[in-house]
């Protein structure tokens, strides 16, 4: 098991090595960059924002029944779902829900092409293929999503106050109290820094995923499904890390 951890490993940092050298035609990449923020940034756009309402929402309704009956404010409802959201939820929740998306289409993509021998064919031509399939899409992922995780942020703030203002929870004033109580910028800034660390996870373990591909379209869909399953845990790892190293 270590053994293949460590084939594996060391073939994703050969893939990056190549990813970021000899970039042959720069407009070619800001092209190729461009057409992948768009379908990362705006084809995931409406999936980030129903999830981010929901979450918002539940987390007020949920942090209200566990104040139902206690001394604490009710204005913390709103102080709650301020920092629980733009600590957690928006950054991992947004990302692995992406990786679930972007990362298995981009797997799809790549390893289709790996099976259709057209990576072979550009490699023949002097192309060098780790840069110009796997580049753009980090660097693409790298702008696109922070901001869909400060989307995903602003959203689950405002499906909290949806979710506990009309319905009696607690009053507009109180809900607006808590959002600007105990405001730490950092936290921002925390938010910020897995959102992009996140995005170059799920970015580069998919496109190594389709990169690598062999045999048939059994192989394609496991590379599929490793790239979805190995992003997350990745995640999932990194979040604990940079929790601690952000924290302590």
């Amino acid at each position: 098991m270590i053994r293949g951890l460590l084939y594996h490993f060391g073939r994703y940092i050969i893939m990056m090595g190549n990813a970021i050298s000899r970039p042959e035609k720069l407009s070619m990449y800001w092209k190729e960059t461009v057409r992948q923020g768009y379908d990362i940034g705006i084809g995931s756009l409406i999936i980030v924002m129903l999830i981010s309402i929901f979450i918002g929402a539940v987390a007020a309704v949920q942090f209200a029944y566990q104040l139902d009956g206690t001394l604490v404010p009710n204005y913390y409802i709103g102080y709650v779902v301020r920092d629980l959201t733009i600590i957690e939820l928006a950054p991992t929740i947004t990302c692995l829900v992406l990786a679930g998306k972007v990362g298995s289409n981009i797997a799809a993509e790549i390893g289709g092409m790996r099976q259709k021998e057209h990576i072979d064919a550009m490699e023949v031509m002097g192309v060098n293929t780790a840069a110009y399939l796997i580049t753009p899409k980090v660097v693409a992922a790298l702008f696109a999503i922070p901001l869909l995780v400060a989307v995903a942020a602003f959203l689950a703030v405002g499906g909290g106050y949806v979710a506990s203002v009309p319905t009696g929870l607690v009053t507009h004033a109180e809900y607006v109290q808590g959002l600007r109580a105990f405001f730490v910028p950092y936290n921002v800034f925390m938010m910020f820094v897995k959102a992009v660390v996140f995005a170059f996870i799920l970015t580069s373990v998919s496109c190594y995923q389709g990169y690598h591909v062999q045999g048939g379209a059994i192989e394609l869909g496991k590379a599929s499904t490793n790239a979805v399953v190995v992003s997350d845990i990745l995640i999932l790892l990194s979040d604990y890390i940079i929790a601690i190293l952000l924290t302590s």
